[in-house]
């Protein structure tokens, strides 16, 4: 691809996702809207979705920055929902939705009908939580979702590279299968255990923040080549790795988790609008390749193969939320009770993405014998039109049936209250240890820097406190609002007079630069970091 088609793409798909953030839809659903129509708008270069690129080069910094941004204690403590999903429902889709495509669709193999299922198999939970955090969806269900997210590529890919041998004439049988699934979960776990410790070591005994954040950078691709090398499942060792460096962020020093986190976000938002930009764009590759199918034809195996998915969903959902509680008492007293919204809401964000479409451009063109592989274009086109489906139909139906069923979103006052309890007991032990400080005389200070220190701890202290006291009646601001603007302004006051003084020649650039950082740093420490969509 040239380098101009590539700049126009991300390009393109960040002002989209930027423009996205200011509508009630969600960015993934307006960028397939949109990749759909510019497909056939003139002049617009054909972007072909390579799964060489996807999958070894997009994939893994995917996987990893929503595993670093997963609670670890959270995914252990749902461990149970999170793998019914992401392996049992991922094996049961596969089998039940290609044996539904083998039926409805005439001449299809049953083992080309299993490739289908395998491909179409995987939620991409990207637009789900999304959707989720913007409509405050109560964390276990975002929790579930996301876990869910991290581990049934994996599955997927497994399944389908089984179900793939079999359909090419290279002798698959059910022990083979389940030996390659075996060495795919236990050696990409495996991998990722012995990676995790090594890697971090290494973060943490870096001087440099830059030499820290090119290793973050490098991590992803490092873990997921070493599996797949191995015949492992690259997807696990990401996640295994993610969540441990995640977890044992705090031990990294301040300057590698901000240039860090700034850095992964970008990364972030720049892959995922391409991503999905390049899902609507896939179209005329699709169409172009149906071949003897024709377009009604098409179209009927697409809405039956739809409702297949969906349905399996549900039918996999419900019984594996309530089974399990009414089989064993333990687990009744372990997880919170639910009623029937919670998997209804879990079973209806089964959105389907760019994973599925790599895997199903990576079936080969021919069987073992050089035949062509049976129903290869249909595959293609059955899968594109399950994506489309599940994220324009189920992503833009998702917001208005968690609003019908009033379901309790995550109670911002209770979080706050905790935010300051905690917050008060770590400023008390930090007063204590200034106390213990400054009665050694190695520490002396003068007392009005002394005084600082106490007066910057208790400003932490009270500022949670104060996001729960009461409102400017004028302004409708808190306290901490009021204080976090007036502070801007001040600074705003300081930035603009040594500007000033760089373009009169009294301070050079560089100083400018030093000044500004120094505000920089003090106006990032008065606002504290608000979530995003």
């Amino acid at each position: 691809m040239d380098v101009l088609p590539l700049v126009a793409l991300v390009a393109g798909s960040a002002a989209i996702a930027g423009a996205a953030r200011r509508t009630p839809v969600a960015a993934p659903l307006l960028l397939v809207t949109v990749g759909l129509g510019a497909a056939y708008v003139p002049g617009v270069p054909d972007y072909t979705l390579d799964p060489h690129i996807v999958l070894p080069l997009i994939l893994p910094p995917l996987l990893y920055t929503a595993a670093v941004d997963s609670s670890y204690l959270d995914l252990r403590a749902n461990i149970r929902p999170v793998a019914l999903l992401s392996v049992g429902y991922v094996l049961f889709a596969t089998l039940a939705v290609g044996w539904f495509a083998h039926l409805l669709v005439p001449d299809l193999p049953l083992t080309a009908a299993l490739v289908l299922g395998a491909v179409v198999a995987p939620p991409d939970a990207v637009a789900a939580t999304a959707i989720a955090r913007k409509l405050g969806l109560p964390s276990r269900i975002t929790t579930i979702l996301q876990g869910e997210s991290l581990v049934n590529d994996a599955t997927a890919i497994t399944a389908f590279k089984v179900a793939l041998a079999a359909a090419v004439g290279e002798g698959a049988t059910w022990a083979g299968g389940i030996a390659e699934f075996a060495l795919a979960s236990v050696g990409g776990i495996g991998i990722g255990l012995v990676l995790m410790v090594p890697l971090h070591w290494l973060r943490t005994h870096l001087t440099e923040p830059l030499l820290q954040n090119t290793l973050s950078l490098l991590i992803p691709f490092v873990a997921y080549a070493l599996a797949e090398q191995a015949g492992a499942s690259g997807v696990l060792a990401v996640v295994v790795v993610a969540l441990y460096v995640g977890h044992h962020a705090w031990q990294v020093d301040f300057a590698t988790r901000l240039q860090e986190a700034a850095v992964w976000k970008m990364v972030a938002f720049v892959l995922e609008s391409a991503v999905f930009a390049l899902i609507g764009l896939q179209l005329p590759f699709v169409l172009k390749g149906l071949g003897e199918y024709g377009v009604g034809e098409s179209l009927a195996y697409a809405l039956g193969v739809f409702v297949a998915v969906v349905a399996a969903r549900f039918i996999w959902v419900f019984p594996a939320t309530f089974l399990p509680r009414a089989l064993f008492p333990k687990i009744r007293e372990r997880e919170p009770d639910t009623d029937f919204r919670a998997p209804l809401i879990v079973g209806w964000a089964g959105m389907r993405g760019v994973v599925s479409l790599a895997i199903a451009f990576s079936i080969p063109l021919t069987v073992h014998d050089d035949r062509p592989f049976p129903g290869r274009n249909l595959v293609l086109f059955l899968t594109f039109t399950t994506v489309i489906g599940t994220l324009v139909v189920q992503g833009l139906t998702l917001p208005p049936l968690i609003r019908l069923l009033k379901v309790s979103g995550r109670d911002r006052q209770a979080e706050t209250l905790a935010e300051a309890q905690a917050q008060s007991e770590a400023s008390a032990a930090a007063e204590q240890l200034l106390d213990e400080l400054l009665a050694d005389e190695r520490n002396a200070l003068p007392p009005p820097l002394a005084e600082r220190l106490r007066t910057v701890m208790e400003r932490r202290r009270n500022a949670v406190w104060e996001r729960l006291g009461t409102v400017n009646e004028v302004t409708g601001e808190s306290a901490d609002d009021t204080y976090r603007r007036l502070s801007g302004e001040m600074i705003a006051a300081e930035r603009a007079v040594f500007v000033d003084l760089r373009n009169r020649r009294s301070i050079d650039d560089e100083m400018l630069r030093t000044l500004l950082r120094r505000l920089d740093l003090e106006e990032a420490a008065a606002y504290r970091e608000e979530g995003t969509d």
